[in-house]
Protein backbone atom coordinates (compact mmCIF):
# COMPACT_ATOMS: atom_id res chain seq x y z
CA UNK A 1 0.00 0.00 0.00
CA UNK A 2 2.97 2.25 0.50
CA UNK A 3 6.75 2.05 0.46
CA UNK A 4 7.47 -0.08 3.49
CA UNK A 5 10.38 0.08 5.82
CA UNK A 6 9.58 -3.36 7.20
CA UNK A 7 9.63 -6.50 5.06
CA UNK A 8 6.29 -8.22 5.80
CA UNK A 9 5.00 -8.73 2.29
CA UNK A 10 5.76 -12.40 1.67
CA UNK A 11 4.04 -13.81 4.79
CA UNK A 12 1.05 -11.61 4.02
CA UNK A 13 0.91 -12.88 0.44
CA UNK A 14 0.69 -16.45 1.71
CA UNK A 15 -2.13 -15.47 4.03
CA UNK A 16 -4.19 -13.64 1.44
CA UNK A 17 -3.53 -15.72 -1.64
CA UNK A 18 -5.96 -18.28 -0.23
CA UNK A 19 -8.42 -15.57 0.76
CA UNK A 20 -8.53 -14.04 -2.70
CA UNK A 21 -8.37 -17.30 -4.65
CA UNK A 22 -12.08 -17.98 -4.35
CA UNK A 23 -14.92 -15.79 -3.08
CA UNK A 24 -16.50 -18.83 -1.45
CA UNK A 25 -13.59 -19.12 0.95
CA UNK A 26 -14.09 -15.61 2.27
CA UNK A 27 -16.71 -16.30 4.96
CA UNK A 28 -14.95 -19.42 6.22
CA UNK A 29 -11.56 -17.76 6.45
CA UNK A 30 -12.99 -14.62 8.01
CA UNK A 31 -14.60 -16.67 10.78
CA UNK A 32 -11.31 -18.50 11.28
CA UNK A 33 -9.40 -15.25 11.67
CA UNK A 34 -11.96 -13.95 14.16
CA UNK A 35 -11.82 -17.18 16.18
CA UNK A 36 -8.02 -17.07 16.29
CA UNK A 37 -8.15 -13.47 17.45
CA UNK A 38 -10.62 -14.38 20.22
CA UNK A 39 -8.34 -17.19 21.45
CA UNK A 40 -5.29 -14.93 21.30
CA UNK A 41 -7.07 -12.17 23.19
CA UNK A 42 -8.26 -14.56 25.91
CA UNK A 43 -4.71 -15.76 26.41
CA UNK A 44 -3.58 -12.15 26.70
CA UNK A 45 -6.21 -11.40 29.33
CA UNK A 46 -5.24 -14.51 31.29
CA UNK A 47 -1.69 -13.27 31.50
CA UNK A 48 -0.12 -15.89 29.26
CA UNK A 49 0.84 -13.37 26.60
CA UNK A 50 1.76 -9.80 27.59
CA UNK A 51 -0.31 -7.13 25.92
CA UNK A 52 2.20 -4.43 26.84
CA UNK A 53 5.77 -5.34 25.99
CA UNK A 54 7.38 -3.11 28.60
CA UNK A 55 9.04 -5.59 30.93
CA UNK A 56 12.69 -4.91 31.63
CA UNK A 57 15.69 -5.81 33.77
CA UNK A 58 15.91 -2.90 36.19
CA UNK A 59 19.57 -3.43 36.96
CA UNK A 60 20.53 -2.80 33.32
CA UNK A 61 18.60 0.47 32.96
CA UNK A 62 19.45 3.80 34.49
CA UNK A 63 16.12 5.35 33.46
CA UNK A 64 12.51 4.17 33.04
CA UNK A 65 11.96 2.24 29.83
CA UNK A 66 8.28 2.41 28.94
CA UNK A 67 6.74 1.37 25.66
CA UNK A 68 3.39 -0.22 24.91
CA UNK A 69 1.64 -1.97 22.06
CA UNK A 70 -2.02 -2.19 22.92
CA UNK A 71 -3.83 -5.28 21.74
CA UNK A 72 -6.29 -4.61 18.93
CA UNK A 73 -9.81 -4.44 20.43
CA UNK A 74 -11.93 -7.43 19.54
CA UNK A 75 -14.72 -5.43 17.91
CA UNK A 76 -12.23 -3.39 15.91
CA UNK A 77 -10.48 -6.54 14.69
CA UNK A 78 -13.77 -8.09 13.58
CA UNK A 79 -14.87 -4.92 11.77
CA UNK A 80 -11.46 -4.59 10.11
CA UNK A 81 -11.60 -8.13 8.78
CA UNK A 82 -15.13 -7.48 7.58
CA UNK A 83 -13.97 -4.29 5.86
CA UNK A 84 -11.32 -6.15 3.90
CA UNK A 85 -13.83 -8.87 3.16
CA UNK A 86 -16.30 -6.38 1.72
CA UNK A 87 -13.56 -4.76 -0.35
CA UNK A 88 -12.61 -8.19 -1.66
CA UNK A 89 -16.18 -8.99 -2.68
CA UNK A 90 -16.53 -5.67 -4.47
CA UNK A 91 -13.14 -6.29 -6.07
CA UNK A 92 -14.37 -9.50 -7.64
CA UNK A 93 -17.53 -7.71 -8.72
CA UNK A 94 -15.52 -4.96 -10.40
CA UNK A 95 -13.30 -7.53 -12.12
CA UNK A 96 -16.45 -9.19 -13.44
CA UNK A 97 -17.73 -5.85 -14.75
CA UNK A 98 -14.35 -5.12 -16.33
CA UNK A 99 -14.37 -8.48 -18.06
CA UNK A 100 -17.68 -7.64 -19.73
CA UNK A 101 -16.52 -4.05 -20.38
CA UNK A 102 -19.19 -2.55 -18.15
CA UNK A 103 -16.87 -0.93 -15.59
CA UNK A 104 -16.15 2.72 -16.39
CA UNK A 105 -12.43 2.55 -15.60
CA UNK A 106 -10.85 1.13 -18.74
CA UNK A 107 -7.23 1.48 -17.61
CA UNK A 108 -7.53 -1.48 -15.22
CA UNK A 109 -8.55 -3.73 -18.10
CA UNK A 110 -5.84 -5.76 -19.79
CA UNK A 111 -5.08 -4.64 -23.32
CA UNK A 112 -5.76 -7.02 -26.17
CA UNK A 113 -2.18 -6.83 -27.47
CA UNK A 114 -0.77 -7.74 -24.05
CA UNK A 115 -2.82 -10.84 -23.31
CA UNK A 116 -0.09 -13.20 -24.55
CA UNK A 117 2.59 -11.58 -22.39
CA UNK A 118 3.91 -13.27 -19.27
CA UNK A 119 2.35 -11.56 -16.21
CA UNK A 120 4.68 -9.26 -14.31
CA UNK A 121 2.91 -9.82 -11.00
CA UNK A 122 1.18 -12.63 -9.16
CA UNK A 123 -2.61 -12.85 -9.24
CA UNK A 124 -2.87 -11.63 -5.66
CA UNK A 125 -0.65 -8.60 -6.29
CA UNK A 126 -2.65 -7.68 -9.38
CA UNK A 127 -5.95 -8.01 -7.55
CA UNK A 128 -4.77 -6.01 -4.54
CA UNK A 129 -3.35 -3.22 -6.69
CA UNK A 130 -6.43 -2.91 -8.91
CA UNK A 131 -9.13 -3.04 -6.29
CA UNK A 132 -7.69 -1.93 -2.95
CA UNK A 133 -4.53 0.10 -3.41
CA UNK A 134 -5.90 2.22 -6.25
CA UNK A 135 -8.74 3.43 -4.05
CA UNK A 136 -6.32 5.31 -1.81
CA UNK A 137 -3.28 5.77 -4.05
CA UNK A 138 -3.65 9.55 -3.89
CA UNK A 139 -2.29 9.47 -0.31
CA UNK A 140 1.24 8.67 -1.47
CA UNK A 141 3.89 10.13 -3.76
CA UNK A 142 2.53 13.63 -3.28
CA UNK A 143 4.96 16.08 -4.92
CA UNK A 144 6.20 19.05 -2.92
CA UNK A 145 7.72 22.27 -4.25
CA UNK A 146 9.47 23.77 -1.22
CA UNK A 147 11.90 22.95 1.55
CA UNK A 148 10.48 20.00 3.55
CA UNK A 149 10.82 21.77 6.88
CA UNK A 150 8.22 22.15 9.59
CA UNK A 151 5.94 23.44 6.82
CA UNK A 152 5.97 22.73 3.11
CA UNK A 153 4.15 23.52 -0.14
CA UNK A 154 2.40 20.75 -2.08
CA UNK A 155 1.67 20.69 -5.80
CA UNK A 156 -2.05 20.15 -6.24
CA UNK A 157 -3.05 17.24 -8.45
CA UNK A 158 -6.31 15.58 -9.49
CA UNK A 159 -7.28 12.25 -11.01
CA UNK A 160 -10.11 11.65 -13.47
CA UNK A 161 -9.61 7.88 -13.75
CA UNK A 162 -9.88 6.66 -10.16
CA UNK A 163 -6.24 7.33 -9.17
CA UNK A 164 -4.65 5.47 -12.07
CA UNK A 165 -3.12 8.69 -13.40
CA UNK A 166 -2.79 12.20 -12.01
CA UNK A 167 -2.74 15.66 -13.56
CA UNK A 168 -1.29 18.78 -12.00
CA UNK A 169 -3.67 21.71 -11.69
CA UNK A 170 -0.88 24.30 -11.55
CA UNK A 171 -1.96 25.40 -8.08
CA UNK A 172 0.04 25.05 -4.88
CA UNK A 173 -1.22 24.07 -1.44
CA UNK A 174 0.86 26.36 0.82
CA UNK A 175 2.02 26.01 4.42
CA UNK A 176 1.15 22.36 5.00
CA UNK A 177 2.33 21.30 8.46
CA UNK A 178 4.87 18.55 7.86
CA UNK A 179 4.30 15.63 10.23
CA UNK A 180 5.69 13.03 7.85
CA UNK A 181 9.37 13.84 7.21
CA UNK A 182 12.27 12.56 9.30
CA UNK A 183 13.43 16.12 9.91
CA UNK A 184 13.96 15.44 13.60
CA UNK A 185 16.26 18.36 14.42
CA UNK A 186 14.94 20.77 11.81
CA UNK A 187 18.12 20.94 9.72
CA UNK A 188 16.17 20.52 6.47
CA UNK A 189 16.19 24.26 5.77
CA UNK A 190 17.30 26.67 3.06
CA UNK A 191 18.66 29.36 5.34
CA UNK A 192 20.99 29.50 8.30
CA UNK A 193 24.58 28.34 8.84
CA UNK A 194 24.13 24.90 7.22
CA UNK A 195 22.63 26.26 4.01
CA UNK A 196 25.21 29.06 3.84
CA UNK A 197 28.10 26.63 4.31
CA UNK A 198 26.74 24.25 1.66
CA UNK A 199 26.34 27.12 -0.81
CA UNK A 200 29.88 28.33 -0.16
CA UNK A 201 31.44 24.89 -0.58
CA UNK A 202 29.56 24.44 -3.86
CA UNK A 203 31.26 27.55 -5.21
CA UNK A 204 34.63 26.07 -4.21
CA UNK A 205 34.31 22.35 -5.04
CA UNK A 206 31.29 22.18 -7.33
CA UNK A 207 28.24 19.99 -6.94
CA UNK A 208 29.79 16.59 -7.69
CA UNK A 209 33.08 14.71 -7.60
CA UNK A 210 32.59 12.27 -10.53
CA UNK A 211 34.95 9.67 -9.09
CA UNK A 212 35.25 7.10 -6.34
CA UNK A 213 37.11 7.60 -3.08
CA UNK A 214 39.80 5.13 -4.15
CA UNK A 215 40.59 7.06 -7.32
CA UNK A 216 40.54 10.87 -7.38
CA UNK A 217 37.28 11.49 -5.54
CA UNK A 218 38.67 11.67 -2.01
CA UNK A 219 38.32 15.29 -0.90
CA UNK A 220 39.80 16.80 2.22
CA UNK A 221 36.23 17.54 3.32
CA UNK A 222 35.43 13.82 3.19
CA UNK A 223 38.24 13.00 5.57
CA UNK A 224 37.32 15.85 7.89
CA UNK A 225 33.73 14.64 7.97
CA UNK A 226 34.74 11.08 8.86
CA UNK A 227 37.01 12.26 11.66
CA UNK A 228 34.19 14.41 12.99
CA UNK A 229 31.74 11.48 12.89
CA UNK A 230 34.16 9.29 14.84
CA UNK A 231 34.62 12.04 17.41
CA UNK A 232 30.88 12.63 17.64
CA UNK A 233 30.25 8.94 18.33
CA UNK A 234 33.23 8.41 20.62
CA UNK A 235 34.82 5.72 18.45
CA UNK A 236 38.19 5.23 16.80
CA UNK A 237 37.22 5.59 13.16
CA UNK A 238 34.32 6.03 10.78
CA UNK A 239 33.57 5.81 7.08
CA UNK A 240 30.85 7.59 5.11
CA UNK A 241 28.81 6.36 2.15
CA UNK A 242 26.67 8.21 -0.36
CA UNK A 243 23.47 6.23 0.24
CA UNK A 244 21.93 5.18 3.53
CA UNK A 245 20.23 2.08 2.11
CA UNK A 246 23.47 0.88 0.52
CA UNK A 247 25.34 1.44 3.78
CA UNK A 248 23.49 -1.58 5.14
CA UNK A 249 22.88 -3.65 2.04
CA UNK A 250 26.44 -3.38 0.69
CA UNK A 251 28.43 -3.58 3.93
CA UNK A 252 26.80 -6.50 5.73
CA UNK A 253 27.97 -8.89 2.96
CA UNK A 254 31.52 -7.64 3.59
CA UNK A 255 31.27 -8.47 7.29
CA UNK A 256 29.71 -11.93 7.23
CA UNK A 257 29.34 -14.72 4.71
CA UNK A 258 28.92 -18.45 4.33
CA UNK A 259 29.33 -20.24 7.64
CA UNK A 260 28.16 -17.21 9.61
CA UNK A 261 24.87 -16.71 11.43
CA UNK A 262 22.79 -13.52 11.45
CA UNK A 263 20.20 -13.06 14.20
CA UNK A 264 17.83 -10.39 12.93
CA UNK A 265 14.91 -8.62 14.59
CA UNK A 266 11.67 -9.44 12.78
CA UNK A 267 10.95 -5.74 12.16
CA UNK A 268 14.36 -4.78 10.79
CA UNK A 269 14.50 -2.40 7.84
CA UNK A 270 14.49 -3.72 4.29
CA UNK A 271 18.11 -2.62 3.78
CA UNK A 272 19.21 -4.85 6.67
CA UNK A 273 17.18 -7.75 5.33
CA UNK A 274 18.63 -7.33 1.85
CA UNK A 275 22.18 -7.07 3.17
CA UNK A 276 21.71 -10.23 5.22
CA UNK A 277 20.38 -12.14 2.22
CA UNK A 278 23.17 -10.95 -0.07
CA UNK A 279 25.79 -12.07 2.44
CA UNK A 280 24.98 -15.76 2.01
CA UNK A 281 24.86 -16.22 5.77
CA UNK A 282 22.28 -18.29 7.59
CA UNK A 283 19.53 -15.99 8.86
CA UNK A 284 17.33 -16.58 11.87
CA UNK A 285 14.72 -14.10 13.03
CA UNK A 286 13.81 -13.34 16.63
CA UNK A 287 10.63 -11.70 17.88
CA UNK A 288 10.63 -7.93 17.93
CA UNK A 289 12.60 -6.57 20.89
CA UNK A 290 12.11 -9.90 22.68
CA UNK A 291 15.26 -10.77 24.57
CA UNK A 292 14.00 -14.22 25.54
CA UNK A 293 13.59 -15.07 21.86
CA UNK A 294 17.05 -13.72 21.05
CA UNK A 295 18.71 -15.62 23.88
CA UNK A 296 17.01 -18.84 22.84
CA UNK A 297 18.42 -18.49 19.32
CA UNK A 298 21.87 -17.70 20.69
CA UNK A 299 21.84 -20.81 22.86
CA UNK A 300 20.65 -23.02 20.03
CA UNK A 301 23.31 -21.59 17.72
CA UNK A 302 26.09 -22.34 20.18
CA UNK A 303 24.81 -25.79 21.14
CA UNK A 304 23.94 -27.11 17.67
CA UNK A 305 26.32 -25.14 15.47
CA UNK A 306 25.93 -25.15 11.70
CA UNK A 307 23.29 -27.31 10.01
CA UNK A 308 24.37 -30.85 9.03
CA UNK A 309 28.05 -30.45 10.00
CA UNK A 310 27.38 -29.01 13.49
CA UNK A 311 30.63 -27.10 13.28
CA UNK A 312 30.79 -23.87 15.30
CA UNK A 313 29.63 -20.77 13.49
CA UNK A 314 32.42 -18.59 12.16
CA UNK A 315 30.59 -15.49 13.41
CA UNK A 316 27.28 -14.78 15.08
CA UNK A 317 26.04 -11.28 14.24
CA UNK A 318 23.08 -9.71 16.05
CA UNK A 319 21.38 -7.07 13.88
CA UNK A 320 19.05 -4.52 15.49
CA UNK A 321 17.87 -0.93 15.01
CA UNK A 322 17.95 2.00 17.42
CA UNK A 323 14.41 3.21 16.65
CA UNK A 324 12.08 1.01 14.62
CA UNK A 325 10.48 3.41 12.20
CA UNK A 326 7.14 1.66 11.78
CA UNK A 327 6.52 0.79 15.44
CA UNK A 328 8.13 3.74 17.24
CA UNK A 329 9.90 1.34 19.59
CA UNK A 330 13.45 1.65 20.92
CA UNK A 331 15.82 -1.31 21.04
CA UNK A 332 16.52 -2.77 24.49
CA UNK A 333 20.18 -2.07 23.97
CA UNK A 334 21.44 -2.78 27.52
CA UNK A 335 19.96 -6.27 27.35
CA UNK A 336 21.23 -6.86 23.81
CA UNK A 337 24.76 -5.88 24.82
CA UNK A 338 24.56 -8.13 27.89
CA UNK A 339 23.54 -11.09 25.72
CA UNK A 340 26.17 -10.25 23.13
CA UNK A 341 28.90 -10.32 25.76
CA UNK A 342 27.58 -13.44 27.45
CA UNK A 343 27.49 -15.49 24.24
CA UNK A 344 30.43 -13.78 22.52
CA UNK A 345 28.50 -12.61 19.50
CA UNK A 346 28.94 -9.45 17.43
CA UNK A 347 26.47 -6.56 17.40
CA UNK A 348 25.41 -4.50 14.38
CA UNK A 349 23.35 -1.46 15.43
CA UNK A 350 21.45 0.60 12.84
CA UNK A 351 20.94 4.12 14.22
CA UNK A 352 19.31 5.58 11.12
CA UNK A 353 16.39 7.06 13.08
CA UNK A 354 17.97 7.36 16.52
CA UNK A 355 21.18 9.27 15.80
CA UNK A 356 20.55 12.92 16.61
CA UNK A 357 17.03 12.13 17.81
CA UNK A 358 17.82 10.35 21.10
CA UNK A 359 20.07 10.98 24.05
CA UNK A 360 20.83 14.11 26.07
CA UNK A 361 23.60 14.98 23.60
CA UNK A 362 21.77 13.76 20.51
CA UNK A 363 24.22 10.92 19.97
CA UNK A 364 21.73 8.15 19.52
CA UNK A 365 20.43 5.20 21.45
CA UNK A 366 23.85 4.50 22.99
CA UNK A 367 23.81 7.99 24.48
CA UNK A 368 20.15 7.54 25.46
CA UNK A 369 21.01 4.58 27.70
CA UNK A 370 24.34 6.02 28.84
CA UNK A 371 26.33 3.07 27.46
CA UNK A 372 29.86 2.76 26.14
CA UNK A 373 29.82 2.99 22.31
CA UNK A 374 32.78 0.62 22.20
CA UNK A 375 30.44 -2.18 23.31
CA UNK A 376 28.80 -1.97 19.88
CA UNK A 377 30.97 -3.70 17.29
CA UNK A 378 29.45 -2.06 14.20
CA UNK A 379 27.67 1.26 14.65
CA UNK A 380 25.74 2.34 11.58
CA UNK A 381 23.69 5.47 10.99
CA UNK A 382 22.43 7.80 8.29
CA UNK A 383 22.74 11.51 7.58
CA UNK A 384 19.36 11.65 5.85
CA UNK A 385 17.22 12.38 8.88
CA UNK A 386 18.51 14.35 11.85
CA UNK A 387 21.25 16.02 9.78
CA UNK A 388 19.07 16.99 6.83
CA UNK A 389 21.57 15.62 4.31
CA UNK A 390 22.14 12.31 2.50
CA UNK A 391 24.17 9.14 2.88
CA UNK A 392 25.21 7.00 5.81
CA UNK A 393 28.18 5.93 7.91
CA UNK A 394 29.71 2.98 9.71
CA UNK A 395 31.85 3.52 12.79
CA UNK A 396 33.86 1.23 15.02
CA UNK A 397 37.41 0.11 15.59
CA UNK A 398 40.08 1.31 13.20
CA UNK A 399 40.75 -2.24 11.99
CA UNK A 400 37.09 -2.64 11.04
CA UNK A 401 36.95 0.59 9.04
CA UNK A 402 40.23 -0.13 7.25
CA UNK A 403 38.86 -3.53 6.29
CA UNK A 404 35.65 -2.02 4.89
CA UNK A 405 37.55 0.56 2.83
CA UNK A 406 39.00 -2.24 0.74
CA UNK A 407 36.25 -4.88 0.89
CA UNK A 408 32.94 -3.00 0.85
CA UNK A 409 31.24 -2.76 -2.55
CA UNK A 410 29.76 0.58 -1.54
CA UNK A 411 33.23 1.91 -0.73
CA UNK A 412 35.00 0.57 -3.81
CA UNK A 413 32.46 1.22 -6.56
CA UNK A 414 30.25 4.08 -5.39
CA UNK A 415 30.89 7.69 -6.36
CA UNK A 416 32.01 9.99 -3.55
CA UNK A 417 29.52 12.07 -1.61
CA UNK A 418 28.62 15.45 -3.05
CA UNK A 419 30.64 18.33 -1.48
CA UNK A 420 27.59 20.42 -0.44
CA UNK A 421 26.08 17.35 1.22
CA UNK A 422 29.33 16.76 3.09
CA UNK A 423 29.37 20.37 4.25
CA UNK A 424 25.76 20.12 5.43
CA UNK A 425 26.76 17.13 7.56
CA UNK A 426 29.84 18.81 8.99
CA UNK A 427 28.04 22.03 9.86
CA UNK A 428 24.98 20.39 11.41
CA UNK A 429 27.09 17.93 13.41
CA UNK A 430 29.29 20.70 14.77
CA UNK A 431 26.11 22.53 15.69
CA UNK A 432 24.86 19.53 17.68
CA UNK A 433 28.24 19.16 19.38
CA UNK A 434 28.33 22.85 20.24
CA UNK A 435 31.55 23.41 18.31
CA UNK A 436 29.97 26.28 16.40
CA UNK A 437 30.07 28.40 19.54
CA UNK A 438 26.29 28.36 20.03
CA UNK A 439 23.72 26.28 21.89
CA UNK A 440 21.46 25.90 18.86
CA UNK A 441 22.15 22.18 18.52
CA UNK A 442 21.61 21.41 22.20
CA UNK A 443 18.44 23.47 22.20
CA UNK A 444 17.08 21.52 19.24
CA UNK A 445 17.83 18.17 20.85
CA UNK A 446 16.03 19.27 24.00
CA UNK A 447 13.12 20.74 22.02
CA UNK A 448 12.66 17.50 20.10
CA UNK A 449 12.45 15.52 23.34
CA UNK A 450 9.90 17.97 24.76
CA UNK A 451 7.79 17.95 21.59
CA UNK A 452 7.82 14.15 21.52
CA UNK A 453 6.62 13.74 25.10
CA UNK A 454 4.03 16.50 24.68
CA UNK A 455 2.55 15.16 21.45
CA UNK A 456 2.33 11.60 22.74
CA UNK A 457 0.66 12.83 25.94
CA UNK A 458 -1.91 14.86 24.00
CA UNK A 459 -2.83 11.93 21.76
CA UNK A 460 -3.31 9.63 24.75
CA UNK A 461 -5.45 12.20 26.54
CA UNK A 462 -7.72 12.37 23.52
CA UNK A 463 -8.21 8.60 23.54
CA UNK A 464 -6.03 7.60 20.59
CA UNK A 465 -4.15 4.31 20.61
CA UNK A 466 -0.48 4.93 19.91
CA UNK A 467 2.47 2.55 19.72
CA UNK A 468 6.08 2.74 20.74
CA UNK A 469 8.36 4.20 23.36
CA UNK A 470 7.50 7.38 25.24
CA UNK A 471 10.73 9.02 24.03
CA UNK A 472 10.51 7.99 20.38
CA UNK A 473 9.83 10.85 17.92
CA UNK A 474 8.24 8.28 15.60
CA UNK A 475 4.61 8.04 16.74
CA UNK A 476 2.29 5.48 15.11
CA UNK A 477 -1.41 6.18 15.74
CA UNK A 478 -3.67 3.25 15.04
CA UNK A 479 -6.42 3.55 12.41
CA UNK A 480 -7.25 -0.15 11.94
CA UNK A 481 -10.06 0.14 9.36
CA UNK A 482 -9.03 0.05 5.67
CA UNK A 483 -11.41 2.90 4.82
CA UNK A 484 -9.79 5.15 7.43
CA UNK A 485 -6.39 4.91 5.78
CA UNK A 486 -7.37 7.00 2.79
CA UNK A 487 -9.96 9.11 4.60
CA UNK A 488 -7.59 10.15 7.37
CA UNK A 489 -4.84 11.22 4.98
CA UNK A 490 -7.25 13.23 2.83
CA UNK A 491 -8.99 14.90 5.76
CA UNK A 492 -5.65 15.93 7.26
CA UNK A 493 -4.53 17.45 3.98
CA UNK A 494 -7.78 19.43 3.75
CA UNK A 495 -6.73 21.07 7.00
CA UNK A 496 -3.15 21.67 5.78
CA UNK A 497 -1.60 18.84 7.76
CA UNK A 498 0.63 16.40 5.91
CA UNK A 499 0.77 12.93 7.45
CA UNK A 500 1.93 9.48 6.40
CA UNK A 501 -0.69 6.72 6.46
CA UNK A 502 0.38 3.10 6.35
CA UNK A 503 -1.49 -0.14 5.80
CA UNK A 504 -1.19 -3.69 4.55
CA UNK A 505 1.24 -5.06 3.36
CA UNK A 506 3.55 -2.61 5.15
CA UNK A 507 1.78 -3.49 8.42
CA UNK A 508 -0.30 -6.44 9.64
CA UNK A 509 -3.78 -6.33 8.15
CA UNK A 510 -5.53 -5.20 11.35
CA UNK A 511 -2.86 -2.65 12.32
CA UNK A 512 -3.18 0.13 9.76
CA UNK A 513 -1.91 3.40 11.15
CA UNK A 514 -0.92 6.99 10.68
CA UNK A 515 2.73 7.68 11.42
CA UNK A 516 3.77 11.05 12.81
CA UNK A 517 7.40 12.15 12.85
CA UNK A 518 8.00 14.95 15.32
CA UNK A 519 10.57 17.67 14.70
CA UNK A 520 12.32 20.18 16.91
CA UNK A 521 11.13 22.79 14.42
CA UNK A 522 7.48 22.16 15.27
CA UNK A 523 5.93 24.78 17.49
CA UNK A 524 3.31 24.06 20.14
CA UNK A 525 0.76 25.80 17.94
CA UNK A 526 1.44 23.31 15.17
CA UNK A 527 1.21 20.34 17.51
CA UNK A 528 -1.95 21.73 19.08
CA UNK A 529 -3.73 22.21 15.75
CA UNK A 530 -7.31 22.09 17.02
CA UNK A 531 -8.86 20.55 13.95
CA UNK A 532 -6.38 17.72 14.17
CA UNK A 533 -6.51 17.09 17.91
CA UNK A 534 -10.23 17.59 18.46
CA UNK A 535 -12.44 17.40 15.39
CA UNK A 536 -10.50 14.69 13.60
CA UNK A 537 -10.40 12.63 16.76
CA UNK A 538 -14.17 12.98 17.11
CA UNK A 539 -14.72 12.15 13.45
CA UNK A 540 -12.57 9.03 13.25
CA UNK A 541 -12.68 7.77 16.82
CA UNK A 542 -14.89 7.91 19.88
CA UNK A 543 -12.94 10.59 21.70
CA UNK A 544 -13.38 11.10 25.45
CA UNK A 545 -13.72 14.58 26.91
CA UNK A 546 -10.46 16.44 27.59
CA UNK A 547 -8.83 16.05 31.00
CA UNK A 548 -9.93 18.29 33.85
CA UNK A 549 -6.80 20.41 33.73
CA UNK A 550 -7.47 21.22 30.06
CA UNK A 551 -11.07 22.44 30.35
CA UNK A 552 -10.57 26.09 29.68
CA UNK A 553 -11.07 28.35 26.73
CA UNK A 554 -7.35 28.93 26.50
CA UNK A 555 -6.43 25.27 26.26
CA UNK A 556 -5.37 24.38 22.68
CA UNK A 557 -7.03 20.96 22.77
CA UNK A 558 -10.48 22.55 23.15
CA UNK A 559 -12.22 23.66 19.97
CA UNK A 560 -13.57 27.14 20.67
CA UNK A 561 -14.80 28.43 17.32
Amino acid sequence: MCSSENVKFKPAVKLFSNLFSCPGNLTFLLCGYILCHIIHRERCLNGKIPVHAASRHDRLYSRPFIESFEETPMLVAVLTYMGYGILTIFGYLRDFLRHWKIERCHIAREREEQQDFVPLYQDFENFYTRNLYMRIRDNWNRPICSVPGEKMDLMERVSHDFNWTFKYTGRVVPDVINLGSYNYLGFAENQGPCADAAAQITMTYGAGVASTRQEIGNLDRHEEMEKLVAKFLGLESAMAFGMGFATNSMNIPALVGKGCLILSDELNHASLVLGARLSGSTIRVFKHNNMQSLEKLLREAIVHGQPRTHRPWKKILIVVEGIYSMEGSIVRLPEVIALKKRYRAYLYLDEAHSIGALGPRGRGVVDYFGLDPRDVDVLMGTFTKSFGAAGGYIAGKRELIDYLRSHSHSAVYATSMSPPVVEQIITSMKCIMGEDGTTIGCDRVRQLAENTVYFRKRLREMGFIIYGNNDSPVIPMMLYMPAKIGAFGREMLKRNIGVVVVGFPATPIIESRARFCISAAHTRDMLNRKYFINRRGTFFFSSPPPPADCRSNTCPCIDVD
